[in-house]
């Protein structure tokens, strides 16, 4: 029987409970379908900064480097707002993304058949259904890109420096894992960009249009970045792989969680160079909430994406397809049966916390 290594960073906030309720859905699904799973907590964020005076230390490092796969919370919080970057619980995350060159964030938008009254989209817009993936540049773009930093000017005016920067290298790489991924879905690629005013836009829709050559069965179309916006909202059953810069897939993909009833629902995967002894990419799983101070600690939160999380993991860096398809399963069988968190609740359902979700879930493996 197959033994995998889990590195769990839980961090801030609601990370430390919907990564414990995770678990047992994992461990259920590997039990069902022959293989176990070890997973071994580790600093990250905020904790780790409180615990060592660095977000992302030495030894979460070399434990994620040993891993087959990384299942992260959440990090970041109010109390750490005011520290210099480089202490700052998000530093982590580009610090992990830079490593293991996760260049690919995979953000699936699916709108669950029992959830639709929880979507604030009406009905007829929604009738065709949400599924679609947003797939976001993560180690390039104005987040990575110099110069950066605040400069005082001599006389006395304070600037704020960031730079888009994109090789048309690091723009073919991602255009062409979303032209794969079309072709195993419905075909179409839809590349976002700002080409009318930015020159890393031009250069971007270039280098999509020239990658778009090598894959004439998928069907490709632009759009500026404010004009998606508004058509995700507009005609979110037109899209199907949602092609995006490390900017304008992060706005993006928050605002497409909404179509789904709550940004609660839903995992990301970031894949990219880095592989682990199977020979897969060594992933990092992340639900896309954040840390959610506010509900912290009083066993509120929804486990669905950090349960979905696991089952993309599953899927991409193990191997393991059947049991991720067995989790999608669970949860869309536990929505069926009128069992939500607080964050989806409508009326006639049962309100649960976070372990009696993930409990309903696990059970149904």
């Amino acid at each position: 029987m197959p033994t995998y290594q889990i590195a769990c960073l839980p961090g801030d906030g609601i990370g430390p409970e919907v990564i414990a309720g995770a678990i047992p859905v994992l461990h259920a699904a590997a039990a069902k379908f022959g293989f176990s799973l070890s997973f071994a907590n580790h600093l990250v964020g905020g904790a780790a900064y409180d615990a060592t005076g660095t977000p992302f230390p030495d030894s979460t490092r070399a434990a994620c480097d040993q891993a087959d796969a990384i299942l992260f919370g959440a990090v970041g919080g109010p109390a750490y707002d005011k520290l210099s970057w480089e202490h700052r619980p998000e530093a982590a995350l580009l610090a992990i993304r830079k490593r293991y060159d996760l260049y690919a964030n995979l953000r699936p938008i699916l709108l669950y058949p029992a959830l639709k009254d929880a979507s604030p989209l009406k009905n007829e817009i929604i009738a065709g259904g949400v599924d679609f993936l947003i797939l976001r540049e993560l180690v390039g773009g104005i987040y990575f890109g110099e110069p950066r930093g605040i400069e005082t000017l001599a006389d006395g005016t304070r600037r704020g420096i960031n730079t888009e920067v994109y090789t048309d290298q690091e723009i073919q790489r991602i255009a062409r894992m979303g032209f794969a991924m079309a072709r195993d879905r419905r075909g179409k690629v839809t590349s976002v960009d700002k080409a009318n005013v930015m020159e890393a836009g031009r250069l971007w829709r270039t280098v999509v249009d020239e990658v778009a050559r090598e894959f004439p069965d998928v069907t490709v179309e632009h759009l500026l970045a404010d004009n998606a916006a508004m058509q995700i909202l507009r005609r979110p059953a037109d899209f199907d792989v949602m092609l995006a810069s490390n900017l304008f897939g992060d706005f993006l993909s928050d605002e497409a969680a909404m179509l789904t009833g709550s940004i609660g629902l839903l995992p990301s995967a970031a894949l990219g160079s880095a592989t682990n002894r199977l020979g897969l990419p060594k992933g990092f799983y992340e639900p896309i909430h954040g840390s959610a101070p506010d509900i912290a600690g009083k066993g509120l939160a929804n486990p669905l994406a950090t349960i979905l999380c696991g089952a993309m993991m599953l899927r991409h860096s193990l191997g393991q397809a059947e049991a991720a398809a067995a989790i999608e399963r669970a949860v869309s069988e536990t929505l069926d049966a009128g069992y939500r968190t607080g964050d989806i609740k409508v009326p006639g359902t049962a309100t649960l916390g976070t372990a009696a979700m993930a409990d309903q879930v696990a059970s149904r493996i």
